[in-house]
């Protein structure tokens, strides 16, 4: 080689000299193919140092699509169950499962600069945590796992299921690679709506137009909202409304302008009954937030470098970016290729009480429209659905075939101050009886989860069951509707005179009995005498 290097060096000086009248150029040529030719003789680290794709399995025992709370969820009980099981997770998202309520919560109320990169935060209760379920060393790398002896749980990032093939047990992804399984679940979650007034739009407003949903969304939003004057957030439910306290405790130092719009009347509209979503608009204000409502959106349009967002009503609102926060559309890109069925008024993959679509195929979390045993068919958003339904679709993959009975529960902070949990179907359309008392300094989640020592308020990882609760003996006082501090409470939520829903108002570790109540699922003559069974009137 030695040689060969030699002879071409040589014979490029002899250029050199035998052409004076370009010699810079005709040197810097002989530099060139020197070094062209050494690296392609002594195979060159340059091409050495390219990571490989990691090599796919192309069988695996569970095959788990979606990278979120419910695949995570799943694949534990999966492990639980049979801890030998080999499990495959496959997202479309570069991050390994992650849980989303931070994203919205409390990572915006975090004092550290660098909390984008860090993604740490701390819970109410003071303790600090990673919005990661588990440390990259949890899991397995993919091409290990065939191999793998007592198994494990791998995660593909960057990989999209195309394309699902029932009868031969297999899958495609989006670089046409196939995986072949013995076990399924579906958990592709959802895509965030946007207003057909923002798609029309153009791509000047798009590009001012944040969909909140994921990690990527966080960063980029808490970077936007330090660079503008003016945000809007479209939409008055739970994202909204906890997005719209988080910029707005942040307006205060930074001088932002936080707007929130909603067609409803007040913040939570379709959750709460109107005198207590008039009352929580009202605290949403005190965070610095401009409310308007019965706002229906007509056009937007970008106009002097400000978005002009038009209303039905003729108001018109200047602002620098919009949060579009109208909901969550199920992913059900599968449902044509698998032949499975989509649920025509919930949304979703239609599944059994089982979260069973086929005998071998599951479906959890947002995208599962499931047979509920006690309240009928739902389809349910929210974190600890995605925990309770993972974890159920997880124990019959491994051949638990229990039916879906643990009622999830879901939870909402308005900032550290105020913040309720519920249970079952919360719905402002349903008939509600609110039982209230006056709030001390203890009835916040910041004090509830200091108390409890848990963090991220999802009940069904902190399990714990009533069995029968004792009732207070202190008498109750009569129903408060129209009183002006609703501090903390119980509202009922009624479906042909039995209770369906329960909404805890600043009062926590009480779901137990809430969800005993609605298993039961009696008719209550006096539903005084049932929010005695939560003490509110002793703390």
């Amino acid at each position: 080689t030695m040689v060969y290097l030699s002879w071409v060096v040589t014979n490029m000086q002899d250029y050199v000299l035998t052409v004076p009248l370009f010699p810079a150029f005709a040197y810097c040529l002989s530099l060139l193919c020197f070094r062209l030719l050494w690296r392609f003789l002594m195979h060159t680290p340059a091409l050495e140092s390219t990571p490989a794709s990691p090599k796919v399995p192309s069988h695996t025992p569970y095959l788990l699509i979606g990278g979120g709370t419910a695949s995570f969820a799943a694949a534990r009980s999966i492990r639980a169950r049979d801890p030998g099981a080999k499990v495959l997770i496959v997202t479309d998202e570069p991050d390994l499962p992650y849980m989303r309520p931070p994203l919205s919560k409390e990572l915006w109320f975090s004092d550290d600069p660098s909390v984008t990169e860090t993604l740490r935060f701390k819970q109410w209760n003071g303790k600090e945590r990673s919005i990661y379920f588990q440390p990259p060393s949890f899991y397995i790398n993919p091409e290990d796992l065939d191999s793998a002896e007592n198994g494990g749980v791998a995660v593909l990032t960057g990989k999209k299921v195309i394309h699902m093939d029932v009868r031969g047990n297999k899958v495609k992804l989006d670089d046409n690679t196939e995986i072949s399984y013995d076990k399924c679940l579906i958990a592709t979650g959802g895509v965030p709506r946007n207003l057909q007034a923002i798609e029309r739009a153009g791509e000047e407003v798009m590009k001012r137009t944040t969909l909140f949903r994921k990690i990527e969304d966080f960063k980029s939003l808490e970077k936007v909202s330090r660079n503008i004057k003016s945000i809007t957030i479209i939409g008055g439910g739970f994202l909204g409304s906890e997005l719209a306290c988080a910029l707005g405790r942040r307006s205060t130092d930074s001088g932002l302008e936080v707007i929130q719009m909603y067609p409803e009347k007040g913040n939570m509209g379709k959750v709460l009954p109107e005198y207590l979503s008039n009352w929580t608009t009202e605290k949403v204000k005190k965070e610095g937030v401009k409310i308007i409502s019965e706002a229906l959106v007509k056009s937007v349009t970008c106009k002097d470098d400000k978005l002009e967002i038009q209303l039905k009503d003729g108001r018109l609102v200047k602002t620098d970016h919009i949060v579009a926060a109208v909901g969550l559309e199920p992913n059900v890109d599968l449902a044509k290729s698998a032949g499975l069925e989509v649920d025509s008024d919930f949304g979703g993959y239609r599944v059994n009480a089982e979260l069973q679509a086929r005998s071998n195929i599951w479906v959890a979390g947002d995208a599962a429209c499931f047979y509920d045993i006690r309240l009928g068919r739902r389809r349910v958003e929210h974190h600890d659905h995605a925990v309770v339904s993972g974890r159920l679709a997880g124990e019959n993959m491994t051949g638990a075939s229990k039916p879906y009975w643990h009622q999830s529960m879901f939870w909402s902070d308005l900032g550290p101050d105020v913040g309720y949990e519920a249970i079952g179907i919360v719905d402002s359309s349903l008939p509600t009886v609110g039982v209230f008392a006056k709030a001390t300094a203890k009835d916040t989640p910041k004090a509830a989860t200091e108390k409890s020592g848990t963090g991220i308020r999802s009940e069904s990882e902190t399990e714990d069951t009533a069995v029968s609760p004792v009732a207070s003996s202190t008498p109750t006082p009569a129903v408060e509707q129209h009183k002006d501090n609703y501090g903390k409470g119980v509202i009922f939520y009624l479906r042909d005179k039995v209770v369906v829903g329960i909404i805890l108002w600043n009062v926590f570790n009480r779901m137990p009995i809430a969800r005993k109540i609605i298993k039961d699922g009696e008719e209550h003559a006096d539903l005084n005498e049932v929010a005695k069974l939560f003490n509110i009137h002793e703390d």
